[in-house]
């Protein structure tokens, strides 16, 4: 059974940063597009950040354009977005998702994907 699992949201003050961490069963998972969404209750999943299956190519949302650092370690099955700058706006459930491709990171961030994890909760106080 496929899994991805988030990890490493929390509670933290405007400024402040955090890592969120996703590792992933899907196999083999350099052939995996990877994503990282956010959503806040009654709102619709916003996409965040996305990662190519080698790690060359990224791509953000303009929100969080120059704070958040997405990259992956494929010899671990991981993924990792690391938060800088963080705002109250960030306040979210943060998922991880996959998707089977070999397509850039502008691409993959528009893809349907294949495999959710079950999110972290991410909390920036002001």
């Amino acid at each position: 059974q496929v899994q991805l699992v988030e990890s490493g949201g929390g509670l933290v003050q405007t400024g402040g940063s955090l890592r969120l961490s996703c590792a992933a069963s899907v196999r083999p998972f350099n052939s995996y597009g990877m994503g990282w969404f956010r959503q806040v209750p009654g709102k619709g999943r916003d996409f965040v950040a996305a990662i190519s299956w080698s790690g060359r190519s990224t791509y953000y949302a303009d929100s969080v354009k120059g704070r958040f650092t997405l990259s992956r370690d494929n010899a671990k099955n991981s993924v990792y977005l690391q938060m800088n700058s963080l705002k109250p706006e960030d306040t979210a459930v943060y998922y991880c998702a996959a998707t089977r491709t070999l397509a850039s990171a502008e691409v993959v961030a528009r893809r349907g994907y294949d495999y959710w994890g079950q999110g972290t909760q991410v909390t920036v106080s002001s």
